[in-house]
């Protein structure tokens, strides 16, 4: 009995990793270019009573053995990387990348980070930035008395001029991908690190090269699904209760036994 009232306990300790990334999944439903999480798990090491193969007369031997389990344990969390849903803004600044690939960001201490959520701003000095303010890699200074900023899918970005019929170049927003996009470090406000299991970046051109499309006056909506989620949510409450149930059932049986000889 007191090996199940452990068993349950890790039961118990697995499921409230799978809420909490639950809970955040549901927290982010509308951020934008969110990849949803989802746990992991894997069962525990195993106590061999009889060893599959075990000799049970002369001439048998047992097909199976007696192996019990010692719980569960969560083995990963990770990011899955799916197309979230485009949805149209009518903001030109907005971008959304239909397909593989990041944008990259310029960190404030000169380092890069990545990032899918392409609701983009100018600054004041015609920079174009995330929401953050960080800079977008590629891009340059557009003028404050551009009349229209155009971004193609291969990133092109050019502007017009009040008086000039010609468009003028304003650089080239620059792609990565990852051989391992859930190897990626979620580091908040919709950025992502390069890590030792992420791959190092390989940097590209937009549209080309198995690189997604950049899509002007559209957002990447979140990958989450609510109705999903909240299915999970109800079989996780189920499974930490099944498994409380499972403490309390060895907490009597084990109480009984010591009551024995009253």
């Amino acid at each position: 009995m007191i090996r199940a009232l452990y068993t349950a306990a890790t039961g118990m300790q697995a499921q409230e990793t799978n809420i909490d990334v639950i809970s955040n999944n549901l927290a982010n439903v509308n951020t934008t270019g969110y990849k949803k999480s989802r746990a992991d798990f894997q069962d525990l090491m195993y106590q061999y009573l009889l060893e599959p193969g075990a000799q049970t007369s002369a001439t048998t031997n047992s097909p199976s053995g007696i192996q019990v389990g010692l719980g569960v344990k969560t083995a990963a969390v990770q990011k899955i990387f799916t197309q979230g849903d485009l949805s149209s803004s009518s903001n030109p600044m907005d971008l959304a990348i239909e397909g593989d690939g990041f944008m990259q960001v310029t960190m404030p201490d000169g380092t890069t980070s990545y990032t899918r959520a392409g609701s983009l701003q100018l600054n004041k000095d015609g920079a174009l930035v995330t929401s953050e303010g960080y800079l977008i890699q590629g891009a340059s200074t557009i003028p404050p008395d551009a009349l229209a900023v155009s971004i193609a899918e291969d990133g092109n970005v050019t502007y017009r001029l009040s008086g000039q019929a010609a468009a003028q170049a304003a650089g080239q927003i620059s792609g990565a991908r990852f051989p391992n996009n859930a190897g990626l470090r979620a580091i908040g406000r919709n950025l992502y690190q390069e890590s030792d299991a992420s791959g190092n970046a390989v940097a590209g051109t937009f549209a080309q090269q198995g690189f997604g499309r950049l899509q002007q006056g559209f957002i990447e909506s979140s990958n989450v699904s609510v109705v999903d989620q909240v299915v999970s949510l109800i079989t996780a409450q189920r499974a930490y209760e099944a498994n409380s149930k499972g403490i309390s059932t060895a907490d009597e049986i084990l109480s009984q036994a010591i009551n024995l000889k009253r």
